[in-house]
């Protein structure tokens, strides 16, 4: 593998396996609390962000893997795959506020997914302008997504019993 993402390729192979996984308990702990969920104002968007960006994790890692790319046709497979998440993401925030608004709602469905999901923007930018170092970024917006999805798993999880 000799493409701009060839000395990440351990992390990327990494990221792909721990954000199925993840993604995968995101269903258990959904179907958990199926009734509560899907009975919450809100809530199934907010579990549909949260898998939304576990996959995104996973497909960023996979696109990240394929053996050989050029930085710029790879800044272009991210970009137009961040444009796709980051439209989807903030339409299941949009969505999922409920009519009456608090202040830690608008923190886990919109703050937090902009770490996971601008910095994929940047980077991808960055990589198809050849300037400075893109993929920072991409492992920057892979972490954001990571806690994000993990903050709102554990609202779905949790919070949604209290």
């Amino acid at each position: 593998m000799e493409g701009v993402a060839s000395e990440w390729s351990d992390l990327f192979v990494a990221s792909a396996g721990a954000s199925a996984a993840l993604a995968g308990l995101l269903f258990v702990a959904v179907s958990i609390n199926v009734d509560r969920i899907v009975g919450g104002e809100g809530l199934p968007e907010l579990a549909a962000m949260a898998l939304l960006l576990l996959v995104g994790v996973l497909v960023v890692s996979l696109f990240c893997l394929i053996p050989g790319q050029e930085a710029k046709v790879l800044g272009i497979e991210l970009l137009v795959q961040s444009i796709f998440w980051t439209a989807a993401i903030f339409w299941c925030a949009r969505l999922s506020f409920p009519s009456e608004r608090a202040g830690y709602q608008y923190v886990s469905r919109v703050v937090l997914p902009v770490f996971g999901t601008v910095p994929y923007l940047i980077g991808s930018v960055l990589l198809v302008a050849g300037v400075g170092d893109g993929m920072y970024w991409i492992l920057a917006g892979m972490i954001g997504a990571i806690l994000s999805a993990i903050m709102n798993a554990w609202i779905l999880l949790i919070e949604v019993v209290r």
